[in-house]
């Protein structure tokens, strides 16, 4: 009984801190604290360089993307020493949060009252927003999720937008009432609707597009979030849906924004972007208590995000091309193979090729391809499709390109007909 009423008292001391912090305006500076001196040279684990190596774990040339199970991207160095200088003393977490929403909604210029919060990545972004628009800011309903008794209990979907990550929407208890159609939405809405969700790399596959999703929301006076987490580039769809409306908008820190990958963002309305952190890390007894983000995480997004804002995109993309190019050049000097290139509508929205070859030429079956080359040395990630071999290039390192055409044409060549 003591240790629940100490967890309680603290949980209600934090939430009183939050709501100070909140209102102040204001970050309070802490006290110097002495700073432990670095060692010179690392000496067991990690003395090799190369950690992964020390535990038998093969690394990898990276040709799919940003994806979660590579390791999202790899952030910069000056995001690394910014997080660095951020393990160094202690913060509230709360204010902190609060400070850094501040300043990531005036570096992204987004409309008024609305703020940010980082999150443990997109995902957690999305249950921790919809968690914080169940139970605005009333401890009892925070600690009583997934419970919804006396809450409103429905989100809105359409079919072509179920996917795994919609897994956070139904962790809060919520049922997704699935729609397809304009008058079956309409149809929906009802006294238990909370909420109106909308996963953007689906937009053309749904009936219902983007902008209309938002306009329906607001003629049933429902909040609308949208789960944009692997949307940028363009850097501009960073505050696009907060300008076109949008309550919530989610996004994940670790893809082609090169945050900390256990990092993600929330950005909506400064209600619902408070509540959301009620329901979240560190406040005890949260459905998000698991979804711990750190004061590295919190610092080094705000530094990712300032270095991605004045990026060359033009030149990047330049540069993704080339790369591209490079590896067209090689393979389709082996008899057979052909490439076409492609730019994804939404998500992963940066230049891929595609890599064909004549089955009467090259006898390979394209998951074969793709296996082979992962199971190689050194280790390459690409994606199989029905006709060959589909990649990027925005996450190769200088001179990856060069090692994988000519892996990928070393490949072809090994299997003639």
């Amino acid at each position: 009984m003591g240790l629940r009423s100490n967890r309680r008292t603290f949980v209600g001391g934090l939430g009183a801190l939050l709501a100070s912090a909140w209102g102040s305006g204001r970050l309070r500076t802490a006290s110097a604290a002495p700073v432990p001196a670095q060692p010179e040279k690392i000496s067991g684990f990690g003395s090799s360089g190369n950690v992964y190596q020390e535990l038998g774990v093969a690394t990898v040339i990276n040709g799919q993307g940003t994806m979660t199970t590579l390791g999202g991207s790899l952030i910069r160095p000056e995001v690394e020493a910014v997080m660095a200088l951020a393990t160094k003393h202690f913060v509230s977490i709360p204010e902190l949060e609060r400070a850094a929403g501040e300043r990531i909604a005036q570096m992204l210029k987004l409309p008024d009252g609305y703020s940010a919060l980082v999150t443990s990545g997109a995902a957690a972004a999305i249950q921790s927003g919809l968690a914080g628009l169940l139970t605005g800011d009333n401890e009892q309903l925070i600690q009583q999720l997934p419970d919804l008794t006396g809450l409103k209990s429905e989100v809105l979907i359409q079919k072509a937008h179920r996917n795994p990550f919609d897994h956070q929407l139904r962790a809060t208890g919520v049922k997704l009432v699935v729609i397809e159609t304009r008058d079956e939405l309409r149809n929906a809405v009802g006294p238990k609707t909370a909420m109106m969700h909308f996963s953007n790399f689906a937009n053309s596959a749904g009936q219902i597009k983007v902008e209309e999703w938002l306009k329906l929301a607001k003629e049933h006076n429902l909040p609308a979030m949208i789960d944009a987490a692997a949307d940028t580039p363009p850097v501009s769809h960073l505050w696009d849906y907060a300008n076109m409306g949008y309550d919530m908008i989610t996004f994940s820190g670790g893809k082609a924004i090169r945050g900390p990958q256990c990092a993600g963002l929330l950005l909506g309305r400064k209600e619902m972007v408070h509540n959301a952190l009620l329901n979240n890390s560190p406040f005890e007894d949260t459905l998000g208590r698991g979804q711990k983000v750190g004061k590295e995480e919190i610092v080094g997004m705000i530094k990712a995000l300032e270095l991605y804002l004045n990026e060359d995109q033009e030149a990047l993309t330049k540069q993704w091309w080339s790369r591209l190019d490079k590896i067209s050049t090689e393979v389709t000097k082996v008899p057979g193979v052909s490439t076409a290139y492609f730019v994804p509508d939404v998500a992963n929205h940066v230049p891929h090729v595609q890599i064909n070859w004549d089955p009467r030429r090259i006898a390979l079956a394209t998951h074969e391809a793709a296996g082979l080359l992962r199971k190689g040395t050194p280790s390459i990630v690409v994606e199989s499709t029905e006709t060959g071999l589909a990649m990027n290039s925005f996450m190769l390192q200088p001179g990856e390109d060069t090692i994988v055409g000519a892996k990928i044409a070393e490949l072809l060549r090994a299997h003639p007909v």
